[in-house]
């Protein structure tokens, strides 16, 4: 501000300037040459990369871009659009810091005057206190700063596109068949993401009229968004579940819209879905499999849709082998799912940097950088669950330890490639919240007491044994039997435990006992950066009790525990647990960015609990917290009982295998805990379409094992058929 006020300052009288400015002025030229000429230089990394054989990486492309950038924010020329930017700022010609107050203050009132409850007027006054203090010593960046800040976080994001399009082009610098078609993919990349984008783009139309609602109509406000929403894609609509996890922190009606995400969002087309099996298998769905029908999936969600089809097995009889028909589920993924998420990310990142434009204010930006942060690592999360053959190793690990559980099962995979999943068709599960939506009051509750029971169980268990639990076990994703069977579907995000313990149970006693001190020391350990947030210990601290209190948490010790539950009840109980899952997902107001493995677990946490809730949606909280207390005392002579069974069916099959007893006495001693499958039957091609299919695809021809079906596999159920699946869509598993 200083160089800005020199260079302001009115020329002395007297019409020449004197010699010490025309000196300054060649200093100033000097200067220019030669920050032009190191700009030059710094393009040479960069060109003796791309004139060299080998390979690039991206961490050396990474580099010589950071040394171009770096060249250019140190260039005069940049640093003299800071003067024009504060002059324009002082013109009111862009924004500036009032502008940016009266921002504030508008979404402040909308704020207040659309919140479900009241806000104190003294609460209010004590905001614009803050912020005055906050806004006392502004650090603001030029134009061309900002400018070149947001050109890095677009060319940071095609960083990794940008290596494969280089090494593309190295290889052999010739132009041949291969080269161009791996070119125009990459073409086809931005194609598609120019589509994303402009889609996007659309989507903020929603805006205008979601101002134009009233304050309280919640209903219509929810409407808007959910149409927003689904416009923004995929990454949105998995940023609205877990939103929807709990939906505590949300207004009713914008908690329901928001819920119908975990049910169902918009299918795939037919195309999308025809265009994925010839990816992977050459080879059209009806080609594969019966009643295939594109047109009618069961269920659609963010990553993909799943559809419901026959395939033949042999059935092995005393007659010999013979073909039967049984319902199979195919989970198909969307395409360039991957492209949704990285663009997703990267819209999220430029609002967050525009808004140093649009409400620059120096105080905002570290809030606004670990904020983006913290969007970074969620995203990083996010990304893995968009791995199908990931998720088909989860699903059978799990799928082999359900086989010692009576009390909750997962559905048998049979077959997977990288954007299709094929697995065993529960014929009588439905998802958790119609399963309760059907039933009357009295089996409600029945079933209500043994759901929470297995429910908790199987994550506990999960955790404990085998260090590991589903990381999104929404109540779209918990399916219950006709008979009260738990299954557990869609394993495509599993958060790992080892290691994480010692983290975990600091945490856990910290939020509950309100001891911001060990609070502070555990969400430091956890975050991206402990060194450099050890030192700023005291700021965390002081704003993590700043939010206890704002909570009504009062810290426990020896002396208060017991008083202090007493006065708080249910509802302090409640709100003690509602604040273990909230911190560890808002800690960008402390500065703090977790790592992404503790991050999820937080997710993992939201969505279990959000499954209990769903249970127990329109029952009082002292009925959830006395059957969670219940299932808990049960939970060592539950696991003692599994651990029999289980033990007990091995002792029988040895006695069976090794001693010769009759039939009806082995069958007595060895029921089999999982129905025995019959043998996949190849399904052939037309000849004509056989030579469709490429040398290297995958063949869908599963290893079964030991899928659940009814006792006589004959007169099994088939799907609906076509004409009636509009009818009966909301009985269909998924």
């Amino acid at each position: 501000m200083a160089d800005a006020a020199v260079t302001a300052a009115p020329p002395p009288s007297g019409g020449a300037l004197p010699p010490a400015k025309r000196g300054g002025l060649l200093r100033d030229l000097g200067a220019l040459t030669i920050s032009t000429y190191r700009l030059t230089q710094s393009l040479s990394p960069l060109l003796k990369q791309l004139g060299s054989s080998d390979d690039v990486t991206r961490e050396d492309l990474a580099s010589s871009i950071d040394v171009i950038f770096d060249a250019l924010y140190r260039h005069p020329l940049l640093r003299s659009s800071e003067r024009v930017t504060a002059y324009l700022r002082s013109r009111r010609l862009i924004p500036n810091e009032q502008s940016t107050e009266e921002l504030i203050r508008f979404v402040v009132e909308q704020a207040v005057a659309r919140s479900p409850v009241q806000v104190p007027e003294a609460i209010v006054q004590e905001f614009w206190r803050f912020f005055d203090e906050l806004f006392s010593s502004p650090e603001l960046k030029g134009l061309g700063e900002m400018s070149l800040d947001m050109v890095r976080l677009v060319v940071r994001t095609y960083e990794p596109l940008l290596v494969e399009v280089v090494n593309v082009l190295k290889a052999g610098r010739r132009y041949n068949e291969w080269q161009v078609r791996e070119l125009m993919l990459r073409a086809a990349t931005i194609r598609g993401d120019v589509v994303i984008v402009r889609r996007q783009i659309r989507a903020l139309r929603y805006i205008k009229p979601f101002f134009q609602t009233d304050a309280k109509d919640f209903k219509a406000q929810a409407q808007i968004i959910a149409s927003m929403v689904l416009e923004f894609g995929p990454f949105f609509v998995k940023m609205a579940q877990v939103a929807a996890a709990n939906a505590d922190f949300l207004p009713e009606e914008i908690a329901k819209e928001l819920a119908v995400f975990h049910e169902d969002v918009p299918p795939m087309s037919e195309a999308e879905v025809e265009a994925a099996f010839v990816e992977c298998y050459g080879r059209l769905p009806h080609e594969l499999y019966m009643d295939f029908d594109t047109s009618r999936p069961v269920k659609s969600g963010s990553i993909g849709s799943v559809y419901v089809a026959k395939k033949p097995f042999l059935e092995n009889g005393p007659e010999g082998g013979r073909e039967v028909l049984r319902p199979v589920v195919i989970k198909v993924g969307r395409q360039n799912i991957d492209r949704e998420f990285a663009i997703g990310k990267l819209v999220l990142g430029l609002a967050i940097m525009s808004s140093q434009y649009w409400a620059p204010h120096s105080k905002l930006t570290p809030f606004l950088r670990a904020m983006q942060e913290q969007v970074d690592e969620f995203v990083a999360g996010f990304m893995e669950e968009l791995d199908f053959g990931k998720e088909a190793q989860n699903h059978a690990r799990f799928y082999e330890r359900s086989l010692r559980s009576g009390l909750w099962r997962v559905p048998q995979l049979y077959g997977h490639t990288h954007r299709i999943i094929e697995m065993e068709y529960l014929s009588d599960a439905t998802s958790l919240t119609r399963a309760l939506r059907r039933m009357n009051r009295r089996d409600r509750r029945r079933f209500q007491a043994r759901l929470a029971e297995r429910l908790l169980y199987a994550v506990l268990y999960h955790g404990l044994v085998y260090g590991e639990i589903h990381g999104d076990l929404h109540p779209g994703n918990v399916m219950v039997g006709s008979d009260g069977t738990l299954h557990l579907i869609d394993w495509g995000n599993v958060v790992k435990l080892d290691g994480k313990w010692a983290a975990v149970w600091d945490y856990l006693a910290a939020a509950v006992l309100a001891d911001t001190g060990l609070l502070t020391d555990t969400l430091i350990e956890m975050s991206t950066h402990p060194e450099e947030n050890r030192l700023r210990r005291i700021e965390i601290k002081a704003s993590l009790d700043e939010t206890l209190e704002r909570k009504q948490v009062t810290p426990l010790t020896r002396r208060n525990f017991i008083m202090e539950l007493q006065r708080g009840g249910l509802d302090g109980l409640y709100r003690r647990g509602q604040t273990v899952l909230q911190l560890m997902t808002n800690t960008q107001q402390a500065g703090l960015v977790l790592r992404r493995d503790y991050l999820h677990l937080s997710r993992a946490l939201f969505a279990a609990a959000g499954s209990f809730g769903s249970l127990y949606e329109n029952d009082s909280r002292k009925l959830l917290l006395r059957d969670v207390a219940m299932s808990l005392a049960r939970m060592p002579l539950r696991a003692t009982q599994e651990w029999l069974i289980y033990e007990t069916r091995g002792i029988a099959q040895t006695l069976t295998e090794s001693l010769p007893m009759p039939k009806f006495l082995r069958a007595r001693l060895m029921p089999p805990l999982r129905a025995v499958p019959p043998e996949p039957v190849p399904m052939r091609a037309p000849r004509h379409q056989a030579a469709a299919k490429p040398a290297d695809a995958p063949v869908l021809e599963p290893v079964l094992r030991k899928p659940r079906a009814p006792k006589k596999p004959a007169k099994t159920a088939p799907p609906p058929p076509n004409k009636q699946r509009a009818k009966q869509r909301d009985d269909r598993p998924s």
